[in-house]
C-alpha cells in the first residue's frame, strides 16, 4: 500500500506491506536511523517519535497508521543550521548520554514531557521517564537535563 505523511516538515510517501513498522518505514524506508529499535516490544522506549504532536513507541505503530500524520523524530529536533535544541544541548551539557543508544527517544520523551509540563518536578520527570530504558546513565544526568531544558535549578540528586 501506499502511504503519505509529513515527516520533519516533509512530505513523504512510499510503499509499505500492512504489517511494516512506523520504525522501520522511517528506518529502512526513508533511511532516518536516528529512531533506535531496542526491543520491538514497546519496552525500551529508544524508538519514541512524535505523531500528530504525540510520543508514540514507533516499533508498536504501524506504518500504514500513520498515513497523512505528522512525524517527527530526532532528526528533526536540531535546528535547520544545524545547531543542537534546547534538549539536546542539555543533554550534552549535563551528560545525559554515555553509549547514546537510549538518548533519541530520551530526548522525544523529554520534548513531549515538557511541550504537556514546561516546569515538571524531579519526580515528574522519572515518572514520565518510565517507558524508556537506559542501561549507562542510572537516569541522574538524563534527569538534570531535562529539568536544565525546562530552565529549572538543577538540584544535586542523591544516588538512588
Amino acid at each position: 500500500m501506499e502511504i503519505s505523511l509529513k515527516v520533519n516538515g516533509r512530505e513523504v510517501s512510499g510503499s509499505v506491506e500492512g504489517r511494516t513498522l512506523l520504525s522501520g518505514f522511517l528506518r529502512d524506508g526513508l533511511g532516518m536511523t536516528g529512531t533506535h529499535v531496542g526491543c520491538d516490544t514497546s519496552q525500551c522506549g529508544a524508538c519514541v517519535v512524535h505523531v500528530d504532536g504525540v510520543a508514540v513507541k514507533s516499533c508498536t505503530m504501524l506504518a500504514a497508521e500513520a498515513d497523512g500524520a505528522e512525524v517527527s523524530t530526532i532528526e528533526g529536533q536540531a535546528g535547520a543550521d544545524g545547531s543542537l535544541s534546547v534538549i539536546q544541548a542539555a543533554f550534552q551539557e549535563h551528560h545525559g548520554l554515555q553509549c547514546g543508544f537510549c538518548t533519541p527517544g530520551m530526548v522525544m520523551s523529554a520534548a513531549a514531557l515538557l511541550k504537556e509540563n514546561p516546569k515538571p518536578s524531579e519526580q515528574e520527570v522519572r515518572d514520565y521517564l518510565e517507558g524508556n530504558i537506559c542501561r549507562c546513565t542510572g537516569y541522574h544526568n538524563i534527569v538534570k537535563a531535562i529539568l536544565a531544558a525546562s530552565g529549572q535549578a538543577v538540584p544535586a540528586m542523591a544516588a538512588e
